[in-house]
This record gives structure tokens, sequence and C-alpha cells, in this order.
């Protein structure tokens, strides 16, 4: 597979640092009695089914997106739109499934605190990673991008 144009604007970078302070952030809260939820097992098991749900979303999207499946925003040799499988429905199941993890991890420390801060940071650096990726693939793919745009949502299905 050979990469053929990259358009990724350190997105992934500040993806990873929003994540890192997220997960610091989060912990750093989640450990302390502030904003303390006193359920824990219920929030433990809520925290773990999301995280769970999330990996599945995260490794069904990868394995559809196969060899096209990159780090970065990039365009590879032989680039082709996928439509398959939850790409159906959603245009960044991947990032979904990531967003379902991160949320689930901040849940079970059972700290609202904690799962606001998780989120805040998760969602900054996702929200610009999608805009970023899908300037690109206009550019890349035009109207045939720009239609699978109207027929999709972005992350949460019929919603979002």
């Amino acid at each position: 597979m050979e990469i053929v144009k990259s358009g990724d604007r350190a997105s992934i970078w500040i993806l990873i640092i929003l994540i890192a302070v997220g997960y610091f952030l989060s912990f750093r809260i989640g450990v302390t009695k502030l904003g303390r939820i006193y359920y824990w097992n219920t929030f433990f098991a809520v925290g773990i089914f999301l995280v769970i749900t999330g990996m599945v979303i995260r490794i069904k999207s990868i394995l559809t997106l196969k060899q096209h499946f990159t780090y970065t925003v990039t365009k590879i040799e032989n680039h082709e739109l996928i439509e398959t499988g939850l790409y159906k429905i959603v245009r960044h199941p991947g990032y979904l499934g990531q967003i379902l993890i991160f949320t689930g991890t901040a849940v079970s420390l059972s700290n609202w605190i904690s799962v606001i801060l998780m989120l805040v940071a998760v969602l900054l650096g996702y929200i610009y990673r999608i805009k970023v990726e899908e300037q690109f693939m206009i550019k890349q793919m035009g109207k045939t991008y720009t239609d699978y745009q109207k027929r999709t949502k972005r992350l949460i299905p019929f919603i979002f």
C-alpha cells in the first residue's frame, strides 16, 4: 500500500494530546471524592459495557476498511470509498467506537467530573479530526464523498 497524498494537518497529534489530557484529568479527579457517585458497581458495569461495545465497533470498522485503514488522514494508492458494514449509516464508526471506549473508561470511575473532562477533551480532538478528514476526502473524491455525506451521519446513526 503506497500513500499517495497526506492531509492530516497534525490532527493525529492533536487527537493524541487531547486524549492524553482527557485521561490525565479524568483519572486525576476520579481518584478523589470530588464528583464521586457512590453507586460504584452500577457505573463500573455500565462503563465496561461501553468499553466493550466501543471495542467491537472500532474493530469491526477497521476490518471493514481492510487495507484502506490508516492512522493518519491519507489517500492511498487505488483508494476507494467504503460504504459497507457500519459505513452504510455512519461515516466515522471507528471514531464512534473510540469515543465509546473513552466514555466507558471515565464512567467506570464513578465520577461525573471525570466523565465531563474526558468527553470534552476527546470530543474536541475528534471533532477537529473529522473536520480535517472530511475536507480532505471532499478534495480527493469530490461529489462521490459529498453524496455519501448526504446519505450518512458523522458519528451517531440517524442523529449526527
